[in-house]
């Protein structure tokens, strides 16, 4: 699993938890709706800055968030399916671009 997309797991799970609207956290990060969305849903790659305000917006410090997303990555089951040019990681498929050369092999979200 990428690890943008634990971020988001996380960061979207402790904004329920709390009882957050998108708009509050949005609103209190200085980030717009759709970016945070995004964030959330692992589909944006999160500046140190975005995830400090994001962070700040939740209460949370940067290490509360680092722990909690080790956490949650320890109970991800790690599975690796070569079939087909795929990689499977934690249950999600990732597109595997082939090598364009000997040696040069690349992952794609």
């Amino acid at each position: 699993m990428m690890l943008r997309t634990l971020i988001g797991q996380v960061l979207r799970r402790t904004r329920m938890a709390q009882g957050k609207t998108l708009r509050e956290v949005s609103e209190l990060a200085g980030v717009s709706i759709g970016h945070l969305s995004e964030v959330e849903r692992g589909r944006k790659e999160p500046s140190s800055e975005l995830l400090d305000a994001i962070c700040r917006a939740l209460g949370l410090t940067l290490f509360d968030l680092l722990l909690a997303v080790l956490r949650e990555a320890q109970q991800q089951p790690q599975r690796i399916d070569l079939r087909q040019g795929r990689f499977e990681l934690a249950d999600r498929t990732l597109r595997a671009q082939l090598p364009t050369r000997r040696g040069d092999f690349r992952l794609a979200a």
